[in-house]
């Protein structure tokens, strides 16, 4: 048995109980996204169970159900990838990652400063892609790193690929790292954002690179490999668990191609394994840029290729699709939302048309998947395999 799950990074549901606490009452990214374009098209999803979890515009309702379905509550504090990721695979953390909405303390800059020898502009909450526009000439004229964060647990180095090369830029992304730790600033990931062009045109390139806090207890991933069970990781999986409880992991630079490497995957390890993949273009290219034309095109072209991961599925593989927070494109933020996500599976061993409720955590996800591989459970979440299994 394999077991495939794909994180649609933020394609939530709707908003948690909480999110006022956020900022987020409104948000729905699937819902208000479809809306925005008049109708979502995405009958493979449909066929999963979506349109029972959800209203939207576009939806057809199709007379059979072949997948099981759900909605999971995010019990962490926090709308941010790593926090969702590590509560799937059972962590929930007790103490919120940091966050900065004044900049960066003056000290940890000057230390920073220091010891990369090269002066920080920016130091403030900011759009990637505005950032580099409004502060890009400066960096190409003196070197200085364009340093910023967001509403969400980051320290952000942007530079131009041609001023800094790129393996320069990762090795002050450790510095970074290390800096935050040493300080007592429980910040969740530094990010390398390299970029390429001439101002006003300025475009990252898919060499971002993120340097993860360690997972802050045993994840899934962990006791799988621990048990002698393979874990394969596609797209930012590796990045958000610090390259911890992972067999083998392989890059990628957007949904295509990471759908094309999980398909890959499927073909290369036959073993009993898991592989665990994620979409980052929907939350990185149009939730971040409140494009919801984008995310609505890139939902379909998801929901296009679902058919070929059906096909490299074997008998008793077993396929999740979820998310790990919100990104609605359509609310005047354009920081990540605090939303219910989806849970859909299929296999020819799951039962059909089967509702699982709403999930209290999103570690249920993987206390099933413990549950399935048949190894110790999870310190968090409660399994739904006896509600799936045939």
């Amino acid at each position: 048995m394999r077991i495939i799950t794909i994180v649609l990074d933020s394609v939530g549901i709707g908003e948690m109980p909480d999110a006022h606490m956020y900022g987020d009452e409104g948000s729905n990214t699937l819902v208000n996204t479809a809306r925005a374009v008049g109708g979502l098209r995405i009958p493979n999803l449909e066929r999963l169970g979506i349109s029972k979890l959800v209203e939207f515009d576009g939806m057809t309702r199709p007379k059979v159900v072949e997948g099981i379905y759900g909605k999971m509550m995010e019990m962490s504090k926090g709308k941010d990838s790593t926090t969702g990721h590590w509560e799937i695979a059972g962590l929930i953390i007790k103490e919120p990652f940091r966050t900065y909405p004044n900049g960066f303390p003056r000290d940890l800059i000057e230390e920073f400063e220091r010891r990369t020898g090269r002066k920080v502009i920016g130091n403030k909450p900011a759009s990637g892609t505005e950032i580099i526009k409004e502060l890009g000439p400066e960096h190409e004229k003196t070197g200085a790193l364009i340093v910023y964060t967001s509403a969400d647990s980051v320290f952000q180095i942007a530079a131009k690929e041609d001023i800094i090369p790129v393996e320069e830029l990762y090795r002050y992304c450790e510095i970074a790292r290390e800096l935050l730790d040493e300080m007592g600033h429980k910040v969740a990931r530094v990010i390398a954002r390299p970029f390429i062009g001439e101002w006003p045109n300025y475009v990252r390139t898919p060499r971002r690179k993120d340097f993860s806090l360690e997972p802050e207890g045993e994840t899934l991933l962990d006791k799988l490999v621990k048990n002698g069970i393979p874990v394969y990781s596609v797209g930012k999986i590796y990045d958000l668990y610090a390259g911890r409880g992972i067999t083998e992991y392989v890059k990628t630079k957007d949904n295509m191609d990471t759908v094309d490497k999980t398909l890959d995957m499927m073909r290369k390890k036959k073993e009993r394994s898991f592989i665990f993949a994620n979409l980052v273009d929907f939350d990185m290219k149009y939730g971040h840029r409140n494009d919801p034309e984008g995310y609505a095109k890139a939902l379909e072209e998801f929901d296009l290729r679902l058919p070929e991961i059906w096909n490299e599925m074997e008998k008793d593989d077993i396929l999740f699709i979820t998310a790990d927070h919100g990104c609605d494109p359509t609310t005047p933020s354009t920081d990540h939302s605090r939303e219910i996500v989806p849970v859909l599976g299929c296999g020819e061993n799951l039962k059909k048309d089967v509702y699982i409720g709403v999930r209290k955590t999103f570690a249920d996800l993987g206390q099933t998947i413990a549950d399935l591989f048949g190894i110790e459970p999870l310190e968090n979440g409660e399994s739904f395999k006896d509600m799936i299994i045939r």
